[in-house]
């Protein structure tokens, strides 16, 4: 079993896919295998990003006693 890429370089690879599927000069089964690995590459990324999301309800969860689901607001400085 390989280990998961990094958010950052799954996200990096998965753009480069795009580019390599956008530019029209795949063969049809280098694009359909592409495409696989790209579908199958968003799908680990959503999955990290839930498991981001399910820590941060739990720290949050643990800090006041009171859960309250937020959303992050990156404008706010702290």
């Amino acid at each position: 079993m390989t280990a998961e890429p990094s958010f950052d370089d799954g996200l990096d690879h998965l753009e480069a896919l795009v580019q390599q599927l956008e530019t029209g000069s795949l063969s049809l089964e280098d694009a359909l295998a592409r495409f696989e690995e790209g579908v199958q590459l968003s799908q680990a990324l959503q999955k990290q990003l839930a498991e981001a999301q399910r820590k941060v309800e739990l720290l949050k969860a643990g800090l006041g006693g009171e859960y309250r689901a937020e959303p992050l607001d990156e404008g706010k400085a702290r």
